[in-house]
């Protein structure tokens, strides 16, 4: 059964299709690894204020291997940066990473996929 994603996508290929390849270009190994281009993309959206890019973005750190220190430093980045409101995000952005380190598996999709 197709995800309301991959259908969306089928809709919009031109456009969904480039955001993924530029998601898999952007987020590979190179000169900085993966892991923390993608908590940097987790800490620009705490501070836009997007929760399901957080809760994708902590599941791609949580994948990619970053601990709960490197994520909370990335986290400092975006409350230093989004004041007040960025704590607040922050909170929900560590709270998503928790539950993953816990075994939780997110049921919602989330956007984002890489």
């Amino acid at each position: 059964m197709a995800t309301f994603y991959e259908e969306f996508r089928k809709l919009t290929p031109k456009v969904t299709g480039g955001l993924v390849r530029m998601r898999e270009e952007t987020f590979k190994d190179d000169a900085v690894p993966s892991k923390y281009k993608i908590l940097a993309a987790l800490a620009i959206v705490v501070v836009t204020k997007c929760e399901p890019c957080i809760r994708a973005y902590a599941k791609l750190a949580h994948e990619a291997g970053a601990t709960e220190k490197e994520l909370l430093e990335f986290l400092n980045v975006a409350m230093t940066e989004g004041g007040c409101p960025g704590e607040q995000w922050a909170m929900k952005a560590l709270q998503a990473f928790r539950e993953l380190l816990q075994g939780k598996q997110f049921e919602e999709e989330v956007c984002c996929k890489i």
